[in-house]
């Protein structure tokens, strides 16, 4: 059992559910009733406005860096099981047991974990997103083909091992699936699109 507690921790840290206990904390309601129902900050952006939205954003990011960093603290920096405390802390994240298994799309501690396992290839990530979500307003578009690009980055830019490339294109399967009804509303023209106003479309 102890080799796999901080595979568990990184689980349980990537279950806790900021967005929903910020909204829950400054408004008083459960934010899987609002918006899209999504624990994530988009969502509660979209319901809660621009400050809990990046507090939960940051939360979410910094809850990925941590699990990585104590799991390689404790494996003495072992490349393999950072990437499996990401792949735990983003699947926490989607599936928490605090929330009864239904949880986000595991975005944000995407980038948290894997940013810091590849930085560089995590912040050419970054841009793609940013790029799409300017030129098309979907946030969700801009997360998936970010996500599809990562494993690809990864390898052209810093030539990682085997391991990492693995797990990154595990991380982006995870993704993009967690996407797929969002990818069902963008091919119906219905998906939400971006906007710092509260309640819009």
């Amino acid at each position: 059992m102890m080799p796999l507690l901080p595979l568990a921790a990184a689980y349980l840290m990537g279950g806790v559910p900021f967005g929903y206990l910020i909204v829950k904390a400054a408004r008083g309601i459960d934010l899987r009733a609002l918006g899209s129902g999504n624990i994530g900050a988009t969502n509660v952006l979209r319901t809660a406005g621009i400050l809990p939205a990046l507090l939960t954003l940051g939360l979410d990011i910094g809850k990925g860096i941590i699990a990585v960093w104590l799991t390689a603290w404790w494996s003495g920096g072992s490349t393999a099981w950072m990437c499996g405390a990401a792949l735990a802390v983003m699947a926490g994240h989607s599936w928490p047991p605090f929330l009864r298994f239904k949880g986000g799309k595991a975005v944000a501690s995407f980038v948290g974990a894997f940013g810091y396992i590849a930085p560089l290839p995590m912040a050419a990530t970054v841009v793609v997103f940013l790029i799409t979500a300017a030129v098309t307003r979907y946030i969700s578009l801009g997360s998936i083909l970010a996500a599809g690009t990562f494993p690809l980055g990864a390898w052209l830019i810093e030539h990682p091992p085997g391991v990492v490339i693995l797990s990154a294109l595990a991380a982006a399967l995870l993704l993009i699936w967690r996407h797929r009804s969002n990818i069902a509303r963008i091919r119906a023209s219905t998906e939400n699109v971006f906007t710092l106003r509260r309640g819009r479309r």
